[in-house]
């Protein structure tokens, strides 16, 4: 087994005590303390996670645009420097290789550049499925930047003033899924007004050497503010409650958009992707299976691939489920049939043997307050 790679900030976390754990080769920090209290600073103030581990894909040149926009489900040829999409990477059946975002930078000078953040665990297979598409393209140059550079979230009601306060672009008044190139005391720096979590906040993009830096710069201007560090069993509570899908859990080379309820994230009109044929066909076809979110009672835990029931007979299967430190009950998302998806249709999670009675409620189960 290869050793575990590390981010910019592992010795940081190491020295904060946190639980580290392998997630995707990668020693990522679990936790500090406690996931609840890291959960709940973040709803009621401003978590600090460490994603470095996220692949980071730069591309350059006049052809970039078209390069993606040949290979994603989402349409990036209109995209407009410091916009960023939500997209998805298909498979010629219409299955899901990846979520990912999408972003069009201009730096101060005037160069633009796309990047392409990736989910740990897919990095080497979206970079060894690219291969083709590049070796057919024109002006296109792609760095894999992941290792070069650090990325953290800053997510939370008290995020914007945070951030706002070291830098010295107007990142405050960016648009959700708007992001700017910048710098933090001198040192380059990407902000993007998106996250993770179901909170507003931001994610920065640095030099590998400047990651602990700015970390530390981050914690001395929220100190006030009750800044915390999270790890990613925080990151896992907070996505789950804001309904976001994982991948390996709700999305994957088996589930198409549509059953994961991402049809949104698919342009369909005038597109060629791969995948594209099959998603025509699969857009008016009845789904077989459908991603829903239910609500347990009592305290126990539903987990990944617990069953779930109707009328005694299994029915779907748990693909993530949490105790929820926010709404104070347990919660899940699964997949079902269509008939068995309309809210507060009655079923049953098959607990470690033990049933358990749910219903089917919308998502997100957690919507954060505005205004």
């Amino acid at each position: 087994m290869p050793p575990l790679a590390k981010t910019p900030l592992h010795d940081w976390h190491v020295d904060q005590g946190a639980r580290m754990v392998d997630f995707a080769g990668w020693s990522m920090p679990v936790q500090y303390r406690s996931i609840v209290d890291e959960h709940l600073a973040t709803r009621r103030a401003a978590g600090v996670f460490d994603v470095s581990h996220m692949a980071r894909l730069r591309f350059d040149g006049s052809d970039s645009a078209a390069l993606l926009d040949r290979v994603l489900t989402r349409r990036v040829s209109d995209l407009t420097p410091g916009r960023i999409r939500y997209s998805l990477v298909t498979n010629d059946q219409g299955g899901i290789l990846d979520d990912v975002l999408v972003y069009h930078f201009q730096t101060p000078s005037g160069r633009q550049y796309h990047l392409m953040v990736v989910n740990a665990s897919n990095r080497q297979k979206i970079v060894r499925w690219l291969e083709q598409p590049l070796a057919m393209a024109g002006d296109v140059q792609m760095q894999d930047r992941t290792e070069q550079t650090a990325m953290i979230s800053v997510q939370g009601p008290a995020a914007v003033p945070i951030v706002a306060g070291l830098v010295p672009a107007k990142v405050g008044d960016l648009g959700y899924y708007h992001g700017v190139v910048t710098e933090q005391f001198g040192r380059p720096c990407t902000v993007s007004r998106t996250g993770y979590t179901g909170e507003d906040g931001f994610e920065l993009i640095v030099r590998a050497e400047d990651a602990v830096d700015v970390w530390k710069n981050l914690f001395r201007a929220g100190r006030d503010a009750g800044i915390t560090a999270a790890g990613l069993g925080t990151r896992d509570t907070l996505r789950l409650e804001a309904g976001m899908p994982l991948y390996g859990h709700e999305l994957s080379e088996q589930i198409d958009p549509y059953q994961a309820g991402l049809g949104f994230a698919v342009n369909l009109k005038d597109r060629s992707f791969p995948g594209r044929d099959a998603l025509v066909r699969l857009k008016d076809q009845p789904r077989s299976l459908v991603r829903v979110g239910l609500e347990l009672t009592g305290r126990r835990v539903a987990r990944e691939h617990d069953q779930v029931l109707r009328d005694g007979q299994p029915v779907g299967q748990v693909t993530s489920g949490t105790f929820s430190p926010t709404l104070q009950k347990p919660v899940a998302m699964a997949y079902v049939p269509l008939s068995a998806s309309d809210p507060d249709t009655p079923l049953v999670v098959d607990v470690r043997g033990r049933p358990l009675a749910a219903r089917v409620v919308p998502l997100p189960f957690y919507k954060r307050p505005t205004g």
